[in-house]
């Protein structure tokens, strides 16, 4: 088992080097990040750990009291490690640091609970380093950038503060001078289920109907504030440097994908899993998209609620299958790429709320499917009768999706627990 460890260390260990080319495209990537220096730090870093991990465990009995407590710390030290030289290296590295801690249904406890420290406090660049990139990308000066600065909060932030600038061309970008961390006890105020609700319909309009997205939704890119008027939760999304162009084919096979995933059609989930290029693959393809066993796929993920013996169930599975998600990783398109990155952080973010057992982002993402698919429909018919029968079928598939959500809200209610009472009460089961 030792030698299993080893493996998923020295496989997360060349993931910060490797998984940079994957998650960005040549638009993102700065060359410079993979010198001879940045990759002689990764190769170093990734002997010095499995080192550690060969030679602590070798010789302790495996599942022994003993052995897992050493395993314990040398996941700390390793994961100590691949923090450092994220910092070190900076650029690509700490994105997919990011997203590596983030992976909290893949990665071990100790991994994901230091490495989340880069969703907040990254390593920060210099005036000059952000003086030139200006330069270098809008032909300006920082100075002639902002025409304002307003130090009023954006409303009544309870989890972070944030500043307006105002551009000088009328544009106004949201400024962070917090780092925020969306905890369960920040505020009585606003409602956790609320907050992934709204999380959930934020990034399905993005994916499934606009086809452009904000694909770096870690904690310290969100805010969580209450509306200055109306009072409910909202999300103000910060750092737009990084964004995918979904193509319509590649969004209307994903539309479809999910659809096939959500009602469980597992022949479909099949030919649309190959259309995104996943081949054979097309298992370990669905699984690493929901972060769900096979298993669960099978039965239903809107049906059947995450556990903690599944979650253990992928972390094991994750070892045996790492060659396979690389093969994977290198056939589809780029744009599934930063979509796999994507999900992972709102996933994570999910369980950090404690809402990823729920079913409505499933059924959130289910709408926008049927939106998208049937705006896509009518634009390409000039049918009236053709686009009215599109609309009532469309209408007809979201009213199922809002009677399937009230029942599942009835089935977890007091009053569906009253009901049962009440029948078992009025008519006893034989014994």
């Amino acid at each position: 088992m030792a030698r299993k460890a080893v493996k998923l260390a020295s496989w997360t260990s060349a993931a910060l080097g490797a998984s940079g080319v994957y998650f960005y495209s040549n638009k993102y990537l700065d060359p410079n990040d993979f010198g001879a220096v940045r990759v002689g730090r990764a190769v170093a870093t990734t002997a010095v750990i499995s080192y550690d991990y060969l030679t602590s465990l070798r010789s302790v009995p495996y599942g022994s009291e003993e052995y897992l407590q050493l395993r314990s710390e040398v996941h700390l030290r390793s994961a100590r490690r691949l923090c450092e030289l994220c910092c070190a290296n900076r650029g690509t590295f700490i994105k997919v640091g990011q997203h590596l801690g983030s992976l909290d249904h893949v990665l071990p406890e100790e991994y994901t609970s230091t490495l989340k420290v880069l969703h907040s406090q990254a390593p920060q660049s210099s005036m000059q380093e952000i003086r030139q990139v200006i330069r270098e990308d809008l032909g300006k000066e920082i100075h002639d950038l902002f025409l304002s600065f307003d130090d009023t909060p954006l409303g009544a932030a309870s989890l972070a503060q944030v500043h307006k600038a105002v551009l000088r061309d009328g544009r106004t970008v949201a400024v962070k001078v917090q780092h925020p961390k969306v905890q369960s006890q920040s505020s009585k105020d606003i409602l956790l289920m609320e907050i992934s609700r709204h999380l959930g319909k934020m990034y399905s309009e993005m994916i499934f109907v606009n086809g452009f997205v904000h694909c770096d939704p870690h904690p310290g890119n969100m805010l969580v504030r209450k509306h200055p008027r109306t009072g409910k939760a909202e999300i103000v999304l910060l750092d737009h440097g990084l964004y995918q162009v979904l193509t319509d084919e590649f969004r209307l096979d994903y539309c479809h994908l999910w659809q096939s995933l959500i009602w469980t059609d597992m022949q479909k989930v099949k030919i649309y899993s190959q259309r995104l290029g996943a081949a054979n693959l097309y298992p370990l393809f669905a699984c690493m998209l929901t972060a769900r066993s096979w298993d669960s796929i099978n039965k239903g993920i809107s049906h059947v609620p995450v556990t903690s013996t599944e979650d253990s169930e992928i972390r094991t599975n994750v070892t045996t299958c790492l060659p396979e998600i690389s093969q994977l990783l290198n056939c589809v398109p780029r744009q599934m790429l930063l979509i796999f990155k994507t999900n992972d952080l709102l996933r994570s973010i999910e369980a950090t709320l404690g809402t990823r057992a729920s079913a409505s982002s499933f059924l959130n993402m289910s709408r926008c499917c049927i939106r998208a698919l049937a705006e896509h429909n009518k634009k390409n018919t000039h049918s009236f009768f053709r686009r009215t029968q599109i609309s009532v079928c469309e209408a007809f598939n979201l009213w199922k999706i809002d009677l399937h959500e009230l029942m599942l809200h009835v089935k977890g209610s007091k009053l569906a627990c009253w009901v049962s009472s009440l029948l078992s009460w009025l008519v006893p089961i034989p014994h």
